[in-house]
């Protein structure tokens, strides 16, 4: 009987690795957070995804890459990865807040510009920083278990904000735990001096030539103990995104080789490995 037990869970798990989440009760809403930087704008808009019931819940923050947060241009539809990973972490009881880096400051999609207004390291961390406060002030989250999640850019972003200097004031709880998707490493790397105050889970495939995993090879091995690398073979950048078939993108503004020049699309395996990666490293929520 006992084995029959762990094929049933096996084969549930698989199903819920190979389909959509359904959207009952998992349906976003948007929101305004209160940015309380010195950084414009006063407010950012953003999504926010909350699981069915009362909590509280832990939560995440999850910062979008430099296409942007929205598949459409009038901001109506989120991409459908950003949906996808929203809907499945409130399936697994998580609220899930997404902040519009750039919509909220009147921007577009950024991969192809090398001079943004918005970076990483300087307003992204303040928009990480106010969404997790944001968050902490609803009743229905429970404001000492709230995780951080970036994609590209976003997961630059996350690289930045969990550093030691980035450290929120005294009496506001601290992010728990961090996953990047394949950022860019190569900044922080050659500075020699990056460290993460919080567990962070880097996720990249080894064959990006967007974001190289080299870079991020060194990040781990500065930081052992709190960094784990997890590398998928033959993954290109935006293996996760299902929606996407892997393609040649031109015009970048930084890739592997400077020559504007990467890949991006879905990994069927490296996507089903991130699928149970990611909840099994944001299970510290839970505890």
């Amino acid at each position: 009987m006992q084995a029959k037990h762990l094929v049933a869970l096996a084969g549930m798990l698989a199903l819920w690795i190979a389909q959509p989440v359904a959207a009952a009760g998992q349906t976003p809403e948007s929101v305004s957070i209160p940015a309380d930087g010195d950084n414009e704008p006063a407010k950012l808009d953003a999504m926010l995804f909350k699981p069915q019931g009362h909590g509280p819940f832990p939560a995440v923050v999850a910062m979008h890459g430099c296409s942007g947060l929205w598949s459409s241009k009038d901001g109506s539809a989120l991409s459908p990865r950003h949906a996808d990973w929203g809907q499945r972490l409130a399936a697994l009881g998580y609220v899930v807040i997404f902040p519009d880096s750039f919509g909220s400051r009147d921007l577009g999609p950024q991969c192809k510009n090398g001079d943004r207004q918005v970076e990483p390291y300087r307003e992204r961390v303040e928009d990480a920083n106010a969404a997790r406060r944001y968050l902490q002030t609803l009743p229905y989250v429970k404001p000492t278990a709230i995780g951080l999640l970036g994609w590209s850019n976003g997961g630059s972003s996350v690289l930045y904000t969990v550093r030691p200097k980035s450290r929120p004031k005294a009496g506001s709880p601290d992010f728990r735990a961090a996953v990047a998707f394949y950022p860019g490493c190569t900044a922080p790397a050659e500075k020699g001096d990056w460290a993460t105050r919080v567990p962070l889970l880097i996720l990249m495939g080894d064959a990006d030539d967007w974001t190289p995993a080299k870079p991020c090879k060194a990040l781990a091995a500065s930081d052992p103990d709190k960094v784990k690398l997890i590398l998928y073979p033959g993954a290109y950048h935006d293996f996760d995104n299902e929606a996407q078939k892997l393609h040649e993108l031109h015009g970048l503004a930084y890739t592997a080789n400077d020559d504007g020049v990467a890949h991006a699309g879905l990994n069927p395996a490296a996507r089903a490995a991130a699928l149970k990666d990611v909840p099994d490293f944001l299970a510290v929520l839970k505890q």
